[in-house]
């Protein structure tokens, strides 16, 4: 299996009320690729915004059934990696890689 890049295993930082109040616990949300192990996402991290990761806790969002005019979808299952930081280490989200 082909090793995954930082880019790759880090989607998105998650920016909603929970994962900002996390963020008050040194805590940091991402949505990572589904086949990321925790010390990928742990070693993407470092390399990515040179800051000392303490632990990585991962899960799974399985998609939702939805209705849009009338027709049923699903969306996507989504992992999510809850990123705790050494103290002292910050990551300022709102800005762009």
């Amino acid at each position: 299996m082909q090793k995954l890049k930082a880019y790759d295993i880090i989607r998105s930082p998650v920016i909603t009320e929970k994962a900002t109040l996390l963020s008050e616990a040194n805590q940091v949300v991402f949505n990572v690729a589904g086949t990321a192990t925790k010390p990928d996402i742990k070693q993407a991290v470092e390399a990515l915004f040179d800051v000392k990761v303490k632990a990585v806790n991962t899960f799974v969002r399985k998609g939702k059934t939805k209705v849009f005019r009338g027709r049923r979808g699903t969306q996507s299952d989504v992992k999510k990696a809850v990123v705790t930081l050494e103290d002292g280490q910050t990551i300022d989200i709102t800005t762009g890689l």
